[in-house]
């Protein structure tokens, strides 16, 4: 249902190969739909940075996905990144948008525990 794209802020190549891992993943799920959260990691080593701000904004508005920078080191939105997917997740699946169907292993629609982690149970 959701996933972390992740690339490295002090690497460029990290970063142009994002729209690839996008599409190689979005053809492993098919029929099903996909929420993604583009995740620049790193952004503790500013002075390594490689990428922009604003062009991993970009890309993540292009993709139509969400954008946020994060740093293991010094823990800088790790929980963040995870709280947003799956809020990002829930509401679409709240609203209908995600549709939970038979022989999926992904969210069960008897199953509270995404619902607990939101305190929507």
């Amino acid at each position: 249902v959701g996933g972390l794209l992740v690339f490295d802020i002090t690497n460029r190549r990290s970063f142009e190969h994002v729209k690839d891992w996008l599409e190689e993943a979005k053809m492993h799920v098919q029929p099903f739909q996909i929420v993604f959260l583009l995740v620049g990691h790193k952004c503790d080593l500013v002075s390594q940075r490689e990428v922009t701000r604003e062009e991993a904004e970009k890309l993540s508005s292009d993709c139509g996905m969400k954008y946020i920078e994060t740093s293991a080191k010094d823990a800088t939105n790790v929980e963040e990144s995870f709280t947003i997917l799956t809020r990002d997740i829930y509401e679409l699946v709240k609203n209908g948008e995600i549709s939970i169907q038979d022989g999926w292993e992904g969210v069960k629609s008897d199953d509270c525990s995404l619902g607990a982690v939101l305190g929507a149970c």
